[in-house]
């Protein structure tokens, strides 16, 4: 058997791979921020985003200024993108190592070692050339999801601004290290849809629409639909060492609300202060809605030729395109290699 200290590089990647297992539900609440009246309000939000992401990591976001409207259209030509035959999406696959493009079941958590049974279409800016559906194909899919990731990043940079204020940092520091002008941009909107199960499927413990993980980047917002559960939490520095054990909670869709979580660039940044936050989205059981479920994901990533270090150098600096690449390769690879064995 591989010896985990010998297996990753990352220390993130060797812990995750003890994060597999069912663990023990409960029932708790998640932390809601609401931005009205930032600019007059800025102290007390940023006092209540940095508790929340200290004691439990994971918060929504209420009354942020992104018109719900768009959020539905985005929704809608997600659903419309992933409804095309597979010999269509095929048309944009996604580039390895760079977060563009289509994939369908090919990601495999270091978690599990399954594949998460869902398919996603990335957006990376500087890498999307070719992977654009044209206007015959979705009908305005290019002009809503610009606005929308530029929107989402707008909200992501005035979460950040008010971590980077609690760290003592520039206030603009986050702003600059995700630069959405640079060619080194790479920051992703994610569109996933998790495939709908038959009514007579059996439960297998192995199989997750998303096995568990701490994300790759700085924050992560994501927007659910009402009604389309399964996405569940356990605390981020409650993290290690709970194994089997690990408590999990659910936390409850709203379209209204931006459901946020601290990943582990931030983790490095703050020199810990800041622990990234460990979740899932488990499989339906018996009984549950069990169709398809939909959601989108805007990943707040280092510009590449950011040098990740806080200023305690807990952790050895590391370029974020280099941390990033070997986050993305450790959960791709392990799909291309257990494909090539079963060949």
């Amino acid at each position: 058997m591989t010896n985990t200290a010998e297996k990753y590089a990352l220390k993130e990647l060797n812990l995750e791979t003890t994060f597999g297992g069912m663990g023990k539900e409960i029932e708790r609440d998640v932390p809601v921020i609401d931005l009205t009246d930032f600019d007059q309000r800025r102290g007390e939000i940023t006092e209540q985003l940095w508790q929340a992401a200290t004691e439990v990591g994971f918060f929504q976001l209420a009354n942020h200024g992104l018109a719900l409207g768009l959020v539905r259209e985005a929704f809608g030509l997600s659903e419309t993108f992933f409804a095309l035959p597979e010999a269509e999406k095929q048309r944009f696959p996604l580039k390895k190592g760079l977060n563009a493009g289509w994939e369908f079941k090919s990601q495999v958590r270091p978690s599990t070692g399954t594949a998460d049974d869902k398919e996603s279409y990335q957006i990376t800016l500087p890498h999307m050339d070719d992977l654009w559906p044209n206007q015959n194909l979705v009908p305005e899919f290019h002009r809503v999801m610009l606005d929308f990731e530029y929107r989402a990043w707008q909200l992501g940079m005035k979460v950040l601004s008010c971590f980077a204020d609690r760290l003592g940092f520039d206030r603009d520091f986050f702003t600059r290290a995700h630069d959405r002008a640079q060619p080194d941009y790479q920051s992703t909107l994610r569109l996933l849809h998790y495939l709908p199960l038959p009514d007579d499927h059996q439960p297998d413990e192995s199989i997750w629409r998303a096995g568990a993980h701490t994300d790759f980047d700085c924050l992560t917002m994501v927007f659910q639909q009402e009604g389309q559960g399964g996405l569940q939490v356990s605390p981020g520095k409650d993290a290690e060492g709970k194994g089997d054990d690990r408590e999990w909670f659910t936390v409850t869709p709203r379209e209204d609300r931006i459901t946020c979580n601290i990943g582990d660039m931030l983790m490095r940044w703050s020199d810990d202060r800041l622990k990234s936050t460990l979740h899932r989205v488990r499989m339906p059981r018996p009984g549950e809605y069990n169709g398809p479920r939909y959601s989108l994901a805007f990943f707040c990533q280092a510009n590449k030729d950011m040098i990740i270090q806080g200023p305690e150098q807990k952790y050895p600096p590391i370029s974020a395109r280099d941390y990033l690449l070997q986050r993305i390769l450790a959960n791709f690879d392990a799909a291309e290699k257990a494909a090539a064995a079963r060949q």
